[in-house]
C-alpha cells in the first residue's frame, strides 16, 4: 500500500494570494464608488458608449407662384450603384451582385443617359465592393428608379437622398436661382436667386433625437428619449403668375430665333400694385442641371444705357416744371452743344415740327432743348426721385445701383435721351409705375408672402407700397397722351406703331441706345445697340406694364413682334380687351368640409364660383384640398374626396401641374409630368383608378397661340 503524497503550501505564497485578492476587492470598491478613475468620468463614459444621437433634418420650404403652383420643392432622389463582389451572394439562385455585366450595361445605358462602354468600364472596376454609376445614375427620380427596378438586374441598388427639384425646368430660372446639397454636411443650401437671398427662411432648423441603445444599436426599452423637433423651413409665395410667366418666356424664345443675340430681358408687372407677374431673360438655364453660362440676373444685375425710353422722363420733368409746350415748334435734325453735334436718328430731321411730334418721333434734338431749359440740377433731381442711381431693394441678389452722373452740358443733353447713364430693368419698372398711379411711384416686389407651413402663420406679406409722388395729375395725363401717340398716332414720324394691336389700346415708348466701347466712345457695328420698349395698357386705365430690353439683336424687328404678341396674350388672359378691365372677384375662404354630406356641400359651393372636383360617389367627405382657411380665386379647384371605394378619373384637360399633383395624392396614383403649362388633352372620364399606377402627362402653354391680328 502506497503512502498518500503530502503537498505543503508555502505560507508566503498564501499571504501573496490573500494580498492580491484583497487588492482586487479594494479596486472594485474604488471603481464602484469613485466618480472618476485615472481622470475618466466612468458614468459619462458608460453613458456615451450607449448613447445614440440622430439628426432630424428640417425640410426646406417650398416656393410657389401666386396661383399656388409649385416652382421649387424638395423631392426624394436616388443614386444607382452596382454591387460587384460575389461575396454578397449567399444563394446562387438569387444573386445579389452583378452577374451579366454586358446585359446590365445595355439595359441601363438608355435610362441613365450613359454609354454602354462607360457603364461596362465602371462594372469592370477591380478590387472594389460596389461602384456608383455616375454621373447619369445620380439624382434620378422615383419613377426612373421604379423603371430600373422592374428590369430585375441582379446587383443593382439605390441609395436615397433628398434634392431640390424645379418642376418647370428652364422657367423663371434667374429669379428662383438654385439650391444644391452641400457635400460636407448634407444640407441643401441656396446658391443663387431667391434660393440664396432667402436661404435662412427656407432652410429652417434641424432637430435631434437622443436615446440609449444596446450593443446592436436598438433603443433600450423603457429608457428616456430626448427629442428636439426640427423646425421646417418657411414656404415662399411669389407674385409671379405662371400663365403670364409662360407668355414672357415665349416672347424670349421668339427673340432667340435671331441669328445673334447677346442678352435680353422682358418683364410684366401689375401697374397698380408693383407686383412682378412675369420676368424672363436670355441667357437662361435649367436649375435642375445647372448648365449656367452667366451667374447674374439681367433683371437686377445688368446695367446699360437705356436710350430713348428715358425721353418719357426727361419730357415729364419739363412738363412738371412748366417748361413744356407741346405745340411749340423747333428745328429738328441736329443741334450743336459746344464742340459736339447731337443728331436725331433721322439725321436729316423732319424739318420744323412741334415738341409733341418730336416725342412721337423720338427726337434727340427735342430732348436736348428741354434739358437746356431744365438744367443739370432739375433733370438729375427728377431722375433721382424716380429711383435711378439707387437700388430698388426688390430682394434679389446682386442688385445694382446704375450710374446717374452728369455734369457738363453735353452730359446733361445725353442723359435727356438715355445715354451716358445706366439703369437696371427693375428701375425702369419702378419709374413707369408713376404713369399708372397718378404720379406716385410704387416699389416693385416679387415676394407675395412668407408662410410657416406648420401653423399657417403669415410671417411676411408684401403689398402695394407708395414710395413718393414725382409728378402732378396734369403732368401724368399729358405724358400718357404723348405715349399713346407714339404707338397709335398717324404722324409719319411715330416710332412705336409696330406695337399697336387691335385687342387692347397700348401706350409706350421705344428706345435705341449705343453700347459703350471698352476703349472709350461707342461701338459702331450694325447690331451694337440696346433696343428697348416700355408699354402700359389699357391706355384708359393702365393695369399692366411691359418692359423689354435686348442687346445686340441681329433682327431688330423681332422685339416688336415678340412684345406685341406678349401684350395680346396677357390682355386676353386677364380679360383686358376692348379697353375694358376684367371684373375683379374677392377670393373665397375655404371651410372644413370633412365628414360633411357630399350633396349638401356641393350645393353650398355651387354659387361661390369655385371649381369643385368631387372624387368618388360616397355620401361623406373624408379629405379635401386645400384645407380650411385657404383662399381660392375664381375657378380655382377644390378637391373633395368621398368615402367611396369606386373611384374614377375625370377630364384632366387644362389642369395645371399643381392640380395634378394634389389630385394624385388624393387618389394614391402618380403622374409622370413633362413640359410646363397645362394638360393639353387628357379626358379620362369614367376610367377606374388603380392605386399606385403612373400616368404620363404632357403640359403646354394654355394661352400661347397668337391672335390673328399679331405679326
Amino acid at each position: 500500500m502506497k503512502k498518500a503524497r503530502t503537498v505543503k503550501v508555502s505560507r508566503i505564497f498564501i499571504l501573496v494570494v490573500v494580498f492580491l485578492f484583497a487588492a482586487i476587492i479594494v479596486k472594485l470598491f474604488y471603481v464602484a464608488l469613485s466618480p472618476k478613475v485615472d481622470g475618466i468620468d466612468l458614468t459619462e463614459f458608460a453613458s456615451n458608449r450607449n448613447t445614440v444621437k440622430e439628426t432630424i433634418v428640417a425640410e426646406r420650404g417650398t416656393i410657389y407662384d401666386s396661383l399656388n403652383n409649385v416652382l421649387a420643392i424638395n423631392v426624394n432622389s436616388y443614386t444607382v450603384y452596382a454591387v460587384l463582389s460575389d461575396k454578397w451572394t449567399t444563394d446562387p439562385k438569387n444573386p445579389q451582385h452583378v452577374v451579366d455585366k454586358g446585359k446590365t450595361a445595355k439595359e441601363l445605358a438608355p435610362l441613365i443617359n450613359m454609354s454602354e462602354e462607360r457603364i461596362l468600364e465602371l462594372l469592370n472596376t477591380k478590387d472594389v465592393y460596389q461602384v456608383e454609376l455616375g454621373p447619369g445614375g445620380r439624382g434620378i427620380t422615383e419613377l426612373l428608379k421604379e423603371t430600373i427596378e422592374n428590369l430585375n438586374l441582379p446587383g443593382i441598388g439605390f441609395s436615397k437622398s433628398v434634392k431640390r427639384y424645379y418642376p418647370n425646368g428652364n422657367f423663371l430660372s434667374y429669379t428662383l436661382g438654385y439650391a444644391k446639397t452641400d457635400e460636407e454636411d448634407g444640407e441643401i443650401k441656396g446658391e443663387m436667386g431667391l434660393e440664396l437671398a432667402y436661404n435662412k427662411e427656407l432652410t429652417g432648423k434641424n432637430g435631434s433625437r437622443e436615446y440609449q441603445s444596446d450593443i446592436y444599436g436598438y433603443k433600450i426599452a423603457n429608457t428616456k428619449e430626448n427629442v428636439k423637433p426640427a423646425t421646417n423651413g418657411k414656404d415662399i409665395y411669389l407674385t409671379i403668375d405662371t400663365n403670364i410667366q409662360m407668355f414672357t418666356e415665349q416672347a424670349i424664345k421668339k427673340l432667340e430665333t435671331a441669328s445673334y443675340l447677346e442678352w435680353a430681358t422682358i418683364t410684366v408687372a401689375n401697374a397698380k400694385t408693383g407686383e412682378i407677374l412675369g420676368v424672363a431673360s436670355n441667357p437662361s438655364f435649367d436649375p435642375n442641371t445647372k448648365e449656367i453660362t452667366n451667374y447674374y440676373d439681367p433683371f437686377v444685375s445688368y446695367t446699360y444705357e437705356p436710350g430713348s425710353t428715358m425721353k418719357t422722363f426727361s419730357f415729364m420733368a419739363a412738363i412738371e416744371n412748366n417748361l413744356y409746350n407741346g405745340d411749340e415748334l423747333y428745328d429738328s435734325g441736329y443741334i450743336n452743344i459746344g464742340e459736339y453735334t447731337i443728331r436725331d436718328w433721322n439725321v436729316w430731321g423732319w424739318g420744323k415740327i412741334t415738341f409733341d411730334q418730336g416725342f412721337y418721333g423720338s427726337s434727340n434734338v427735342a430732348a436736348t432743348l428741354l434739358s437746356q431749359r431744365l438744367g443739370k440740377n432739375k433733370l438729375k433731381d427728377f431722375y433721382t426721385k424716380l429711383g435711378y442711381g439707387k437700388k430698388v431693394g426688390i430682394g434679389l441678389p446682386n442688385e445694382q445701383d446704375g450710374e446717374l452722373n452728369f455734369k457738363y452740358d453735353i452730359e446733361v443733353a445725353n442723359a435727356s435721351f438715355g445715354q451716358g447713364m445706366t439703369v437696371t430693368p427693375v428701375q425702369m419698372i419702378q419709374a413707369l409705375t408713376a404713369i399708372s398711379n397718378d404720379g406716385i411711384i410704387l416699389k416693385p416686389y416679387i415676394i407675395k408672402k412668407i408662410v410657416d407651413p406648420e401653423t399657417g402663420e403669415v410671417e411676411l406679406e408684401n403689398k402695394r407700397t407708395e414710395v413718393r409722388r414725382v409728378a402732378s395729375s396734369e403732368t401724368i395725363k399729358k405724358i400718357q397722351k404723348m405715349l399713346y401717340g407714339v404707338v397709335n398716332s398717324d404722324e409719319i414720324m411715330a416710332s412705336g406703331t409696330a406695337y399697336k394691336t387691335d385687342i387692347v389700346t397700348t401706350m409706350g415708348k421705344t428706345g435705341t441706345a449705343q453700347i459703350a466701347s471698352p476703349d472709350g466712345g461707342y461701338l459702331t457695328g450694325y447690331t451694337d445697340y440696346v433696343r428697348s420698349f416700355e408699354g402700359l395698357f389699357p391706355y384708359e386705365d393702365p393695369q399692366i406694364i411691359v418692359y423689354a430690353a435686348v442687346s445686340k439683336l441681329s433682327d431688330q424687328n423681332l422685339i416688336s413682334d415678340a412684345v406685341k404678341v406678349l401684350i395680346e396674350d396677357v390682355s386676353t388672359y386677364l380679360g383686358i380687351v376692348n379697353n375694358e378691365v376684367k371684373q375683379t372677384y374677392e377670393p373665397v375662404t375655404v371651410d372644413s368640409y370633412i365628414n360633411k354630406d357630399t350633396q349638401k356641400t356641393n350645393e353650398l359651393l355651387k354659387d361661390k364660383n369655385i371649381n369643385v372636383i368631387t372624387i368618388g360617389d360616397g355620401n361623406k367627405i373624408i379629405k379635401q384640398y386645400p384645407s380650411d382657411g385657404s383662399k381660392l380665386n375664381p375657378n380655382d379647384k377644390l378637391f373633395l374626396l368621398t368615402n367611396s371605394t369606386n373611384l374614377a378619373y375625370t377630364n384632366l384637360t387644362n389642369w395645371s401641374r399643381n392640380d395634378l399633383i394634389e389630385y394624385g395624392k388624393l387618389l394614391g396614383i402618380n403622374f409622370n409630368i413633362t413640359g410646363y403649362g397645362y394638360v393639353t388633352n387628357l379626358d379620362l372620364t369614367g376610367r377606374n383608378v388603380i392605386k399606385g399606377e403612373t400616368i404620363d402627362v404632357t403640359l403646354a402653354p394654355k394661352y400661347g397661340v397668337s391672335s390673328p391680328n399679331s405679326t
